[in-house]
């Protein structure tokens, strides 16, 4: 089978979203792409019951190949993960700025802390030498 500039990751993501097409919308779908039917449906096997990495197409066994509905099913819950999976993401990313922020901010007060007190005073050294014992009356 020829998948001549097409890469693996391409054909998946065709094979994707053929899935989720809306039923009866799938025709129209595949005339505009620019390759032909029976390549896609070799390429949805080989995502979906074969080895896309190896070009291996799995020969039709009834029980062993998944249906049309099963495959669309799957289609929206890969979506659905991917969604989910962008949000999480973008969550942790908005987390992430906020926390450099504050840590740019903290930063900025330390350096001032330590300006602050390398411009007081130094603490004035005496050479007294204190008694330490009690005073004695007599």
């Amino acid at each position: 089978m020829s998948t001549v500039g097409i890469t693996r990751e391409e054909i998946r993501e065709y094979v994707h979203q053929y899935n989720l097409q809306p039923h009866g919308t799938r025709t129209a779908w595949l005339q505009q792409q620019p390759f032909a039917r029976a390549t896609f449906y070799r390429w949805n096997k080989m995502v979906f019951e074969g080895d896309l990495d190896r070009n291996f197409v799995p020969r039709d066994h009834g029980s062993m190949s998944t249906s049309p509905s099963q495959r669309s099913a799957f289609e929206q819950a890969r979506a659905k993960e991917q969604a989910a999976y962008e949000a999480e993401l973008k969550a942790l990313r908005e987390r992430v700025q906020q926390l450099e922020g504050t840590n740019e901010a903290l930063g900025k007060a330390n350096g001032l802390l330590h300006k602050l007190n390398e411009q007081e005073p130094a603490a004035s050294m005496t050479n007294e030498h204190k008694n330490s014992s009690p005073r004695k009356t007599s």
